[in-house]
């Protein structure tokens, strides 16, 4: 069995607040650290009512003082809305202080709408044109200072903190494959390019310092519960975010309902938002294991992260737990 990991995005529920959210962040990380899961992200958004970790870096390093052992990291920092020396400083600084645990997610998206991306202070145009040298950028901010370079990252410079490439198209998998950098895809919520993504990264990579051969992280909804009717239930409260989202109306991560299909039909939508989705496992112990095994056969990725917005978050420790199991039964049988 791969590697799991959990990706993050610190919801903010409904009738609740930022402060909890985080708490539950922290929580949630340690036992996720306790359950042997290997990575825990957080990710970058913006503008987002029901989610608090719009300061990534700053949660990160709450997360990673309350853990000890589980690698903490972006999934990721949005880097067009940042100077590549910023985000250096901050997660050399990160790395200073949490030596050996800190990864780097990058993405080429605003994580925000435009208006809300023009507020971060930066020039939007050409700014996605510029990723891939902003990437580059970034990453010489880790390596041992050379001679003569006017600018250097303090905490940064010589630490050589994992970059990753994160993508929902085939952008993202040409970048990763030509730098030769590990790859996430975002099939939790984007997974139509996903295959075609897969393939030409593996089919382009090039060698690099980092990485000597192609790695894919896949990212996979999973709830679970302790019977199939229980986890739809709490799926719910995803499908309804999803729904607010794609209906421009935004908001904090709601209770699970029991008319969802309704809600959908209402505004002329399916529950699967068009396969937006489609990437899920969602269903009792035994659910989750076979759904784990089958997305891992199909698609032979080297690391899955794990997501699951989850309202009550009692539920959502225990859905982890679920897929803990799944995976040591998985590997038993391996």
């Amino acid at each position: 069995m791969v590697p799991l990991s959990v990706l993050d995005l610190s919801p903010i529920l409904q009738g609740s607040n930022a402060t909890q959210s985080l708490r539950n962040s922290r929580d949630l990380a340690q036992h996720a650290e306790r359950l042997g899961f290997h990575r825990y992200w957080l990710a970058e958004h913006h503008n987002m009512p029901g989610i608090a970790s719009a300061a990534t870096s700053v949660v990160i390093g709450y997360v990673a003082e309350g853990t000890s052992t589980i690698r903490v990291g972006a999934g990721g920092v949005m880097l067009p809305n940042h100077a590549p020396l910023v985000i250096a400083e901050q997660f050399g600084t990160l790395e200073a202080l949490y030596p050996g645990r800190i990864d780097l997610g990058l993405g080429r998206a605003p994580g925000t709408d435009q208006i809300t991306a023009r507020a971060l202070r930066r020039t939007l145009v050409g700014d996605v044109d510029r990723f891939p040298q902003d990437v580059l950028e970034l990453m010489a901010y880790f390596q041992e200072p050379q001679p003569g370079q006017a600018v250097r990252a303090y905490p940064g410079a010589g630490l050589k903190v994992p970059v990753w490439i994160l993508g929902s198209s085939t952008y993202g998998a040409q970048l990763a494959a030509a730098l030769g950098l590990p790859y996430a895809f975002a099939s939790h919520f984007a997974p139509a390019q996903m295959e075609e993504a897969i393939a030409l990264y593996r089919a382009r990579f090039e060698p690099s310092e980092q990485l000597d051969k192609p790695c894919v992280m896949l990212g996979l909804n999973v709830v679970a519960a302790e019977t199939d009717a229980e986890a739809k239930r709490l799926f719910t409260s995803l499908q309804q975010a999803f729904l607010n989202l794609r209906t421009g109306h935004p908001s904090p991560l709601p209770p699970p309902v029991d008319d969802i299909d309704a809600r959908f039909a209402a505004a002329g939508m399916s529950p699967g938002m068009q396969g937006a989705l489609a990437s899920a496992v969602v269903g009792a112990p035994e659910t989750v294991r076979r759904g784990l095994d089958d997305f891992v056969r199909r698609h032979q990725p080297d690391e899955i992260i794990v997501t699951a917005q989850i309202y009550d978050h009692a539920a959502r420790v225990r859905s982890f737990e679920i897929v803990a199991a799944a995976r040591d039964q998985l590997a038993k049988a391996a």
